[in-house]
């Protein structure tokens, strides 16, 4: 039990430091691969917790999908790469942002604590790959669909914007 609290804060750790480089960093591509960091460390988390399908669906769903389709939509569209400073905040909305951040996320963690405190978590038994694959393919086929659609309408306007007259 103690090497895989270990191994859950090192996860937690990397996935925290990853995710504030994606928000932070300038260029675009260096954000999806921190992405790629953010996604392999819940697939991490995943096999800690002894559910390795799902970690085997976030790799190939999230990193090899989602990630690429990320990847081919920013090259294809030519979205600027590098820093542009007119679309960079001014010095003085940074502080105010950052004490904004703070301040919610102090009043969410508040209000997490007071509800879940006394509830603990219970373990209901081992889930079999079968018994996920029934439910998302029985009772979460229609929101699973639509997803597709999304990201397919959202990939062929990328192509529609990109593409010279």
């Amino acid at each position: 039990m103690v090497a895989q609290n270990v191994f859950f804060g090192i996860l937690a750790l990397v996935m925290g430091v990853s995710a504030i480089r994606v928000v932070t960093v300038k260029n675009v591509v260096h954000a999806a691969l921190y992405l790629v960091l953010v996604f392999a460390g819940v697939a991490g988390i995943f096999i800690l917790l002894a559910a390795e399908f799902l970690a085997v669906v976030q790799v190939l769903v999230y990193i090899g999908a989602i990630l690429v389709l990320f990847l081919f939509g920013t090259m294809l569209t030519r979205a600027p790469i590098g820093r542009t400073p007119d679309l960079d905040n001014p010095a003085g909305q940074r502080g105010l942002s950052a004490l904004v951040a703070l301040a919610l996320f102090g009043f969410l963690g508040a209000i997490l604590v007071d509800a879940f405190s006394d509830s603990k978590v219970e373990p209901t038994g081992v889930v079999t790959s079968s018994d996920v694959a029934l439910s998302i393919f029985q009772d979460y086929v229609i929101p699973f669909e639509v997803i597709s659609i999304l990201l397919t309408a959202a990939l062929i306007g990328a192509v529609v914007i990109a593409r010279r007259d």
